[in-house]
């Protein structure tokens, strides 16, 4: 049994380190989103762009190292990755604010709940954005 789990971790080790991360990236982007809704009394609009600017600096640090394991720390190379990788967040997370704009302040739902439906989509769109265009093995 150790064996196949092994077997598994290691075919499958990208997309589990992603949800793994994913999933703390997205708790940073719910509870930073949470704190500054309901205990700042920030607008929807101003704390899901707040999170987003947490989570994302948490995922691109976890992304490189972690994740999809970019060895290098060449300013070049780190530049690219990094401003493709904002890039792509910046699109997700346009995405994210639209979302929790029509779903909150047009329809509203719950701002909790409308945050996790919006997460799941945003991590999805992410995993393929990074797979594909930011860390693209060599």
């Amino acid at each position: 049994m150790k064996n196949f789990l092994m077997k598994c971790y290691f075919r499958y080790k990208g997309p589990i380190l992603y949800i793994f991360f994913g999933g703390i990236t997205t708790l940073i982007n719910i509870i930073s989103y949470y704190i500054s809704y309901k205990t700042l009394h920030l607008s929807n609009v101003t704390s899901t762009i707040l999170a987003w600017i947490f989570s994302v600096i948490f995922a691109f640090i976890s992304n490189k190292i972690w994740v999809f394991e970019s060895k290098s720390w060449n300013k070049n190379i780190v530049t690219k990755e990094l401003v493709s990788f904002v890039s792509v967040r910046l699109l997700t997370g346009f995405l994210d604010v639209a979302i929790m704009y029509i779903g909150v302040d047009l329809l509203n739902y719950n701002g909790l709940l409308m945050k996790i439906a919006s997460n799941l989509f945003v991590l999805v769109s992410n995993y393929i954005g990074s797979k594909l265009f930011i860390f693209k093995k060599q």
